[in-house]
């Protein structure tokens, strides 16, 4: 007995020949990106007052380099973020950001000394919790957003 293929059309019309090739062509394309050694990730913050807010991640520790009218870059050592001139409420409500330390408490206690909440009324600098994956604490900027500063626990 002869066998026979069939091919039957995906939704899309393509014959599964091709769609098999695109998916070599796919998984070649994902073995690349996976083989990229990224740089960095910086995410971009927004602010309510601008001004207020390059003052507090300066007094924060953080060195500025002025990128235009509107737009500061922040770093502590090798991470950093976009600082913006721009306010949209829902999204500064909601924007978080992890900051992982390698000594949380030690961070904490240089936090606590600076007197930001003294300097800034909105701010808001939460202690320290131990959790089943590390530790954190909170700050929140002038405008809300929300800084976990934390660290994972040591696993053997």
């Amino acid at each position: 007995m002869k066998s026979v293929v069939v091919e039957f059309p995906t939704p899309d019309a393509t014959p599964v020949s091709n769609r098999n090739e695109k998916k070599e062509i796919s998984l070649i394309n994902k073995i690349k990106l996976m083989s990229q050694k990224p740089i960095s990730i910086r995410p971009f913050i927004g602010s309510f007052d601008f001004e207020l807010s390059r003052n507090f991640y300066r007094d924060f520790g953080m060195q500025e380099i002025v990128l235009s009218d509107n737009m500061s870059l922040f770093t502590m050592g090798a991470v950093g973020f976009y600082l913006q001139k721009a306010y949209v409420k829902d999204w500064v409500d909601n924007t978080m950001v992890f900051l992982e330390v390698p000594d949380v408490q030690e961070f904490w206690e240089t936090v606590s000394e600076l007197g930001l909440q003294e300097k800034y009324s909105t701010v808001k600098i939460i202690p320290i919790r131990n959790l089943d994956w590390g530790s954190e604490f909170f700050v929140h900027d002038p405008a809300g957003v929300l800084w976990h500063i934390g660290a994972f626990n040591k696993t053997v």
